[in-house]
């Protein structure tokens, strides 16, 4: 059965649920939820790129608030995590998109993918100074991802009609 494992690669059972990894805190910050941000925010395998970038985005967040740079990042993702989202269910030839509640690990994802992706989309000069703004927006309460965020809740108080399908 384990026969067509290639070395250093992992199964995924067909049954079951796979144990949650545990990530070593950042060396800088020594948060976790750091660790996880820069993880996502890494394009192409370049880590040190990512760290660089986001370290930077840090300092320049800290200029423009004041205040302590893990403060700042773990304000915004509270602020940015959505309580809500919607599932697309197939009942009887109709889809329905259907709200359910949204765990604490899942929504902090979700944040830091909204984060990220409206943080590459935004205008600006280099990816350190789009995150910082972006980081302060979402600290404030405004901004792309809170406005997802708001997008979100909406659509899932709209569809709340559907919630019986929840299953």
């Amino acid at each position: 059965m384990e026969q067509n494992v290639k070395k250093g690669e992992q199964r995924v059972p067909r049954y079951g649920r796979v144990k949650k990894r545990k990530l070593s805190p950042d060396a800088v910050l020594g948060s976790e939820m750091v660790h996880k941000f820069i993880n996502k925010l890494m394009f192409d395998g370049k880590k040190s790129k990512a760290e660089i970038i986001f370290y930077a985005a840090m300092d320049l967040a800290k200029e423009k608030l004041k205040k302590e740079p893990l403060e700042i990042f773990s304000q915004a993702l509270d602020n940015i995590r959505p309580q809500m989202e919607v599932k697309a269910r197939r009942v009887g030839g109709s889809t329905y998109q259907v709200p359910i509640e949204v765990s604490r690990e899942r929504g902090l994802a979700i944040a830091m993918q909204w984060l990220r992706d409206v943080s590459r989309n935004r205008a600006g000069k280099s990816m350190a100074e789009k995150l910082a703004s972006e980081l302060v927006d979402a600290y404030n309460n405004i901004g792309g991802a809170a406005k997802k965020r708001e997008e979100l809740h909406k659509t899932a108080e709209a569809n709340r009609a559907f919630a019986h399908f929840r299953w």
